[in-house]
Formats: structure tokens, C-alpha cells, sequence
């Protein structure tokens, strides 16, 4: 067997305002505190001689090569990124940064907001615009009825509450 990946599919460009100052945080503190540290650690380390076989300058090694490898990836995430920071014309209608409140067909009430792929791990309400659940219901408006497939079989929705904001509703 090869080692021939296929690419992924691009991951969509839209981001909060929160999940945007959550990325740039991230960012600062790996660049300005975080690598530094741990830099320096690796110069004390190389000091001590023998470096093949010393564990503090390796695993230092490694830690620099995976703070260089996020930072890349953040900083290319927030260049291509649009930040949507106004909720849309009409706000009965689901659109990214919406909070939708979902019923299911037991009447159970659940509540999702629909963010980027950057930031959908930040709460366990978020789900990212590229999820199916997302997908079915952007562009929808209140009262609508979404199906949705699962392994388990067809689901069905209904929307009963649309809001924006950072936690509106």
C-alpha cells in the first residue's frame, strides 16, 4: 500500500469575530511566548554536549518543529480567512454565525451555531458549515422542516428559533 493521500477537500474560508481573535491568540502566544521558551531550552540543552544522546534537546526539537508547523498553518488559515462580523438582511433565514435551535421529532430542543471549520472545536454547540447537519440548513428559515441522513436512517427537523450574535438567543 502507498502512502499517496488524496488531497482534502479546501476547508471553508469564513471565521467569527471570536474564532478569529481565538486563532490570532493562539498565534501570538506560539510565536511570541511558547517558541522562545522553548528555544532557549534547546540552546541549554545543545550546551550539555552529546546531542544523540540527550532527550531534552530531541523532544526540544521536536516541540520547535510542531510550533513551526502550526504557526504556518494559522498564519495561512487567517490570511485567506473572511471574518463575518454583521448578521445578514433577513435574520429569520440560516446563514453562517446563525444560532439555530433544532426539533427533532420527540420534541427534543437542541441548539447549534453554525461557524468555520477553524472553530467548530471550541464548544460542543459549534458545527462547522461544512457539516451535513450545516449544509442542510443554511438558507433555510424558521419553521422549516430539514431531513437529514444518518447512519441510523432518516432524520427529521424542524427549526424553531434562528438568532445571531456571539451568544444570542
Amino acid at each position: 500500500m502507498g502512502r499517496y493521500r488524496p488531497p482534502s477537500a479546501p476547508a471553508s474560508k469564513y471565521i467569527t469575530v471570536e474564532g478569529a481573535a481565538r486563532l490570532k491568540a493562539e498565534l501570538e502566544a506560539l510565536w511570541r511566548q511558547e517558541r522562545p521558551r522553548v528555544t532557549e531550552a534547546v540552546a541549554a540543552a545543545a550546551a550539555q554536549g552529546d546531542r544523540s544522546e540527550n532527550a531534552e534537546y530531541t523532544y526540544g526539537k521536536k516541540r520547535l518543529r510542531e510550533i513551526d508547523t502550526r504557526v504556518r498553518h494559522l498564519r495561512r488559515r487567517l490570511d485567506g480567512m473572511t471574518v463575518v462580523d454583521q448578521p445578514p438582511s433577513d435574520p429569520l433565514r440560516v446563514f453562517f454565525g446563525a444560532w439555530v435551535t433544532l426539533e427533532d421529532e420527540t420534541g427534543t430542543a437542541r441548539r447549534y451555531r453554525i461557524v468555520g471549520p477553524d472553530e467548530f472545536d471550541s464548544s460542543p454547540e459549534f458545527i462547522s458549515m461544512d457539516a451535513p447537519l450545516a449544509r442542510a440548513l443554511l438558507g433555510k428559515r424558521l419553521d422549516a422542516e430539514i431531513r437529514l441522513e444518518t447512519p441510523e436512517g432518516p432524520r427529521h427537523f424542524v427549526i424553531v428559533d434562528v438568532a445571531y450574535g456571539p451568544a444570542a438567543g
